[in-house]
């Protein structure tokens, strides 16, 4: 089995920044929360923020911004159609169906795509949308554990990432890559 990071490597950017800023058209107040949104996943991508504070950041936001799921849903498939540009074609054409992408970034925002992507093996972050809140965040070590919940002790063949931030998921790896704009390098 081989197991893809999905933003910076599917993916050329941050897709939930990216949906933010798709957002404000629909939803202009989140513009006063772009500050904390990109303040936060500064904080993450330096592994500065522990779960629970990212949890609680992330639930205020949403409280504030995130629309009702009749809204989401068309608001989601529509970002797809504008930003399908930014997924790398190359990298996914290497996924196989039983391969798995996992991401920090929530399952609602990949389920859309996830035939695209060649796999129904998404790990991402789970939201309660009607709640609009955090139920399970996919970041740092929480990957392997939920990895490990979900495939036990299954081998991982070679992973690819684009950061060094998830050595926890390298740790269990066989072979691991790291990808920079569709250039791959083996780091293991």
């Amino acid at each position: 089995m081989k197991v893809f990071d999905f933003d910076n490597t599917l993916y050329h950017g941050e897709s939930v920044v990216d949906f933010a800023v798709f957002m404000i058209r629909s939803s202009p107040k989140i513009i006063l929360w772009l500050p904390k949104i990109f303040w936060n996943l500064l904080k993450y991508k330096l592994y500065v923020i522990k779960k629970d504070n990212m949890e609680s950041q992330i639930d205020t936001v949403m409280q504030s911004c995130l629309p009702k799921q009749e809204i989401l849903f068309p608001l989601v498939r529509r970002f797809w159609k504008r930003y399908r540009h930014k997924l790398d074609l190359g990298m996914i054409s290497r996924i196989s169906p039983d391969d798995a992408i996992i991401s920090a970034s929530p399952a609602f925002l990949l389920r859309p795509i996830q035939k695209l992507l060649g796999t129904s093996h998404l790990i991402c972050s789970e939201v309660d949308i009607a709640h609009k809140k955090v139920i399970f965040l996919n970041f740092s070590d929480h990957k392997v554990r939920r990895f490990r919940g979900l495939y036990g002790e299954r081998m991982i063949e070679a992973f690819f990432t684009d950061s060094y931030y998830d050595q926890a998921m390298m740790d269990i790896s066989e072979k691991v890559f790291l990808v920079k704009k569709g250039k791959i390098r083996r780091i293991k």
